[in-house]
């Protein structure tokens, strides 16, 4: 009998494969290895576990698997040194999702980069939060900023089939109340379209311009923007002002929603100060008036007690 058969036949293998004791052995010191090298070099084993796990936007519409009623890209043009301002208002805008049944890409618009404190500081900003957009311009307010933002973005999402159907242009002074928001957009036309809080007050139905609170374009005429002489040839001045001349000059912009008094300035502390239906409040210039406007719309009513901290 060969030596083999012998070890295949001792008691406490009886009846096993004659490999089985070597693979006993050596099973476990396998295990271990790989282990050691996992936990040594993890770059070099990525699971699909992880590669997915790099941060991706997600519209909310696409939480329910359902086709969001629109899209809608919220340009927020403020300057680089206001990281304060940032930081409330993705604390504030966050705070109010999900977006139901839409997708909505809030954007931080800056002209330029002019600092070695700006280029450090917000690179950190789009690496954690990547939503931030750089012209090329020199910041201003009404020198064609804005003009600028709207008249990029088409090159900016070359090559996508309509990325939006609207953009809206806002200031970092502005508190968007989403439910309300989004809800007077709701089944509005997606091309040709003009939203906004018009002035004068008198002329509600066509406003010759929506003031430069927030207001709304559909993507067919940033598109317009983008290649039309008549914005080219005069972009700079107020530009809530200039951007519905130029529609008034081209004719566009027929179909024009006017949220007139839902809209407003802030105006006191008191609750009369609010209106019920509010969509945005304009103008808040300081801390005082945010914290003002978040009480009164209940932003932090959901936390929840603890005993780590008192508020």
């Amino acid at each position: 009998m060969s030596t083999m058969k012998g070890c295949c036949q001792t008691k406490a293998f009886a009846g096993a494969p004659c490999g089985t004791p070597v693979l006993i052995v050596i099973l476990p010191l396998a295990l271990l290895c790989t282990l050691f090298l996992i936990i040594s070099s993890p770059n070099h084993f990525q699971f699909s576990f992880f590669s997915n796990c790099q941060p991706n936007e997600v519209s909310d519409a696409s939480l329910d698997n359902s086709e969001p009623d629109f899209r809608l890209l919220i340009g927020i043009l403020t300057i680089p040194n206001n990281y304060k301002r940032r930081h409330l208002l993705r604390m504030v805008y966050d705070l109010q999702r999900p977006f139901p049944r839409a997708q909505v890409d809030v954007r931080f618009v800056f002209c330029n980069l002019t600092t070695d404190e700006q280029r450090e500081f917000i690179a950190l900003e789009i690496l954690a939060h990547n939503d931030i957009i750089i012209l090329n311009c020199k910041e201003n307010m009404n020198d064609g900023k804005t003009y600028k933002y709207f008249s990029s973005l088409p090159q900016m999402f070359e090559g996508e089939d309509k990325p939006y159907d609207y953009v809206m242009k806002t200031d970092d002074d502005t508190y968007l109340h989403f439910h309300n928001f989004l809800e007077s957009l709701r089944g509005k036309p997606k091309e040709d379209m003009y939203w906004g809080s018009g002035m004068p007050m008198l002329d509600q139905d066509f406003p010759p311009f929506m003031v430069g609170t927030g207001y709304i374009l559909s993507w067919d005429l940033i598109e317009w923007i983008a290649t039309s002489d008549i914005p080219r040839n005069d972009p700079a001045g107020p530009e809530d002002i200039y951007t519905g001349m130029w529609l008034d000059k081209a004719g566009k912009g027929i179909n024009r929603y006017n949220m007139g008094p839902r809209v407003y300035n802030f105006n006191g502390t008191e609750a009369k100060d609010f209106l019920p239906e509010t969509i945005a409040v304009h103008s808040l210039k300081n801390d005082f008036m945010w914290a003002t406007t978040l009480k009164h719309f209940n932003a932090t009513a959901t936390i929840k007690p603890s005993i780590l901290y008192h508020v």
